[in-house]
C-alpha cells in the first residue's frame, strides 16, 4: 500500500467532515488508506463518520489520550509505504497526495515531507517551514530579534523565512499539521514520544529522523489550507505554558545537561514574561471599554451638573460632593450593567445592542429615581440630559476603539455583507438557503461561475474574480466544496489574501459554512456564519440571568409551586440550575445537537413546549436560531401547569 493518512479528532466534526472529503478527492488515484483516530469527542464525531464515511479505519478512544498517543494507535495498524500524520482543520489541494508521494519516490533520502501551508485568508504560514529550536534560536525568538530580523540567516533560523517561499529546501522541523512519514525512518526513529502530549512532538520526531541519517524537506509544489487561530491562542496563558514545556522537554531529552539548563531557564523565563504579558492583555482588553464609557459618561455628568448649578434658576446654591462622587457614578454604573447585558460590549459592536441597553439602563434608573427620598432626588434634568449624553458617548467609545485596532471607524454589525458565491446554479441556491435559514443577514452580489464561461445570470468566471471584487467591493466570497476544486479556492485565496475579504466554504452537503474569521464558535478555529441567537454572548447572559432570577423566585414561591404538576421537580433541579450544573431548557438530546453552540442538560426541552411531530424534529434547531428569554419562560411555564 502507497500511503496510510492518520488523523487525529477531537471535537472538530465540521472540520473533519471537510477533511476527509479534501483526502478522498486527493488520493482518488492512490492505493491509499484512511484512519481517525477520535479521542472522546461529545460533538457527536464518532456516529458522523460511521455515517458519512464508512472507507475511514475509525479508532474511537474513550478518553483523550493526546496527539502523539492518538496518531501511534493508527501508525501500528498502518500498510502504508508513507504514512501522513494530517490536522483535521486541513484542507488538501486535489494534487496534494500524488505530488508529495512522487517527491518522496524518487529523494530516498526523504525521511520527512512538509508543504506550504496558507491560513483561512490565504497568508502563508511561516510554521511551514522552521529551524531547530536550539537555545540560541530560543534566545533570538524570545528577545524579538527573529522578528527584527527575519531574512538574516543567524537571528532568522526560527522560521527559516531567509528560504524563498517558494523554492524546495531540507529543514530541521515539519510542522504536525502536515508531516508526510517514510514508513522505514519510522522503523528506525520510532513512533511519536507519547511523554508529548500536545505541542513538540513534531520537533522531537522531525529531530530524530535527522539523527538516524535521514532529511526533513520543505515541499511548496503544493499547498494545503490551515485554519490556525494564532493570533487569539497564542494570547492564551495556557497555550504559553503547555507549548513552552513541551519545548523544555526537548531540550531535557536531545541536549547535554548544561545546554538544558540554559535552555530551561530561557523557556521559563519566557513562559513567566509571556503569561504576565497574556494576563495583562485580557485585562486590558476586558476593562478598556468600561473604563473609556465611565470617564467619558462622568465627564458628561460632571458638565451638565456644573452648567445646571450656575445657570438653572431652580437650582439654589450647589449640589453636595456625595452627588458627584456618589449619585451619579451610581448612575452610570447601572446603565453601564444594562448595556453589558444587552450585549454592548460585546464584538462584534451592535449599535443595535449598545442603544438598546441604554434605554433599558436610563428606564430603570428613572424608575428607581422615583422611589428615592427627597433628599436623594437632586435633578430628573440632569439624569435625562446625562442619559442622553450616554447614548452618544457609549457609541462614541466602541468606535474610537475599533478605529485603534483596525483603522476603520465602522462598526462589525454595520459592516454590509456584499457576497459573491462561486459555485453553479444549483449549488448557489443551497448555499443562499443555508444562508436565510441561518438568518444571516447579507447582500448577494451575484454568482461567480467556476469554470471558464460566464452563463448567463453570472458576474463573471473564477479567473476574474479579482476584478469582480473589485467592481462590485466584495467583502465575502463563498465556495462550493461540490463545484470548486480545492486548487481553485487557495489559489483565488492567494490572489486575493492582501484585501480585507473574508473566504468562506461550504463543504459538499454541509449546512455548515467555514470560514477563518473567528474562532469562538463551534469548533476552534473555524466559523460556523449561520448565526445561531444562542451563539450570541449578550443572549447567553440573558439566559444564564433568567435561570438565576427563576430558581431564586421557586425558592421564593415554594409552598405555591410544590402544589402543580411538575412543582416538585422545579423545587428539586433549581439548586443545580442556580450554580450552572444545569439550565431550565436545552435541547431535546445531545446526540442531536450536532453543530449547535454547546448548552447545559436542561430540566426541559424546547420540544416539550410542542405536540406536532414534525416541530419536535427540528426543536433544537429552532430553539438555537431564534432564542428568547420569552421562549423558555413559554417553555418553563407550560410544564409547571402541565398535568402529567
Amino acid at each position: 500500500m502507497k500511503l496510510s493518512v492518520v488523523i487525529v479528532n477531537y471535537n472538530v466534526v465540521h472540520f473533519l467532515e471537510q477533511a476527509l472529503q479534501s483526502v478522498f478527492k486527493a488520493g482518488r488515484n492512490l492505493d491509499m488508506e484512511v484512519f481517525v483516530v477520535d479521542n472522546n469527542s461529545v460533538d457527536n464525531s464518532v456516529d458522523t463518520i460511521s455515517r458519512d464515511f464508512p472507507g475511514v479505519k475509525l479508532i474511537a478512544n474513550k478518553e483523550n489520550v493526546g496527539f502523539s498517543r492518538a496518531n501511534n494507535q493508527a501508525i501500528r495498524e498502518s500498510k502504508g509505504q508513507y504514512i501522513l500524520l494530517l490536522n483535521p482543520d486541513t484542507v488538501l489541494r486535489e494534487d496534494t497526495l500524488e505530488k508529495c508521494c512522487e517527491f518522496m519516490d524518487r529523494t530516498q533520502d526523504c525521511g520527512g515531507l512538509g508543504v506550504r501551508m496558507i491560513d483561512g485568508k490565504g497568508k502563508f504560514l511561516p510554521e511551514s517551514k522552521r529551524g531547530l529550536p536550539t537555545p540560541a534560536v530560543a534566545f533570538y525568538k524570545m528577545t524579538g530579534l527573529s522578528s527584527i530580523f527575519p531574512k538574516s540567516r543567524i537571528f532568522g533560523k526560527y522560521h527559516l523565512k531567509y528560504l524563498p517561499e517558494m523554492q524546495t529546501n531540507v529543514v530541521d522541523v515539519l510542522s504536525g499539521a502536515f508531516m508526510m512519514l517514510r514508513k522505514s525512518a519510522l522503523d528506525i526513529t520510532g513512533l511519536l514520544d507519547e511523554t508529548f502530549f500536545m505541542y513538540g512532538e513534531d520537533i522531537d520526531l522531525s529531530y530524530r529522523i535527522t539523527k538516524a541519517g535521514f532529511k526533513n524537506y520543505y515541499f511548496p509544489e503544493t499547498t494545503i489550507i490551515h485554519y490556525k487561530g494564532e493570533s487569539t491562542k497564542k494570547k492564551s496563558a495556557n497555550y504559553v505554558r503547555v507549548f513552552y514545556h513541551a519545548m523544555i522537554l526537548f531540550a531535557q531529552k536531545h541536549y547535554s545537561n548544561k545546554m538544558a539548563g540554559w535552555f530551561a531557564f530561557f523557556i521559563r523565563s519566557a513562559v513567566w514574561f509571556r503569561a504576565v504579558m497574556a494576563l495583562l492583555w485580557r485585562l486590558l482588553s476586558g476593562i478598556i471599554v468600561p473604563v473609556l464609557d465611565f470617564i467619558l459618561v462622568y465627564t458628561g455628568y460632571f458638565l451638565i451638573a456644573g452648567y445646571w448649578e450656575v445657570y438653572n434658576k431652580y437650582v439654589r446654591g450647589f449640589y453636595p460632593d456625595e452627588y458627584y462622587f456618589l449619585h451619579i457614578p451610581g448612575y452610570i454604573l447601572l446603565v453601564m450593567a444594562a448595556v453589558f447585558i444587552s450585549g454592548g460590549n460585546d464584538k462584534p459592536y451592535s449599535f443595535r445592542r449598545i442603544n438598546r441597553g441604554t434605554f433599558a439602563g436610563a428606564v430603570f434608573l428613572f424608575a428607581i429615581y422615583a422611589f428615592l427620598p427627597k433628599s436623594m432626588q437632586f435633578s430628573r434634568a440632569i439624569l435625562a440630559l446625562g442619559s442622553a449624553w450616554a447614548f452618544l458617548a457609549f457609541p462614541l467609545v466602541r468606535a474610537a476603539v475599533h478605529f485603534f485596532k483596525s483603522g476603520k471607524f465602522q462598526l462589525g454589525e454595520n459592516l454590509e455583507r456584499r457576497i459573491i458565491i462561486v459555485a453553479g446554479e444549483n449549488e448557489s441556491r443551497r448555499i443562499r438557503d443555508v444562508l436565510t435559514q441561518g438568518n444571516v443577514q447579507y447582500d448577494f452580489i451575484g454568482m461567480v461561475d467556476p469554470g471558464n464561461n460566464k452563463p448567463e445570470g453570472f458576474l463573471g468566471h473564477i479567473a476574474q474574480i479579482q476584478e469582480v471584487a473589485e467592481i462590485f467591493r466584495i467583502n465575502h466570497v463563498i465556495f462550493s466544496g461540490t463545484d470548486v476544486p480545492a486548487k481553485e479556492i487557495m489559489g483565488v485565496m492567494s490572489e486575493l489574501s492582501g484585501t480585507d475579504i473574508q473566504f468562506k466554504i461550504v463543504p459538499e452537503k454541509s449546512w455548515v459554512v467555514i470560514g477563518s474569521n473567528s474562532k469562538n464558535d463551534p469548533g476552534e478555529f473555524y466559523s460556523i456564519d449561520v448565526r445561531f441567537a444562542l451563539g450570541e454572548r449578550h443572549l447567553r447572559r440573558k439566559k444564564r440571568f433568567f435561570d438565576i432570577a427563576l430558581s431564586v423566585l421557586i425558592w421564593v414561591l415554594f409552598p405555591l409551586v410544590i402544589l402543580y404538576p411538575n412543582g416538585r421537580k422545579m423545587l428539586a433541579n433549581s439548586v443545580a440550575v442556580f450554580f450552572g450544573n444545569k439550565t431550565w431548557v436545552s435541547y431535546r438530546n445531545t446526540n442531536g445537537s450536532e453543530g449547535l453552540p454547546n448548552m447545559k442538560t436542561g430540566v426541559f426541552t424546547p420540544s416539550q413546549a410542542f405536540k406536532n411531530t414534525d416541530q419536535e424534529l427540528n426543536s433544537n434547531l429552532a430553539y438555537a436560531r431564534d432564542y428568547s428569554v420569552y421562549k423558555d419562560w413559554l417553555v418553563v411555564t407550560r410544564q409547571i401547569f402541565a398535568r402529567n
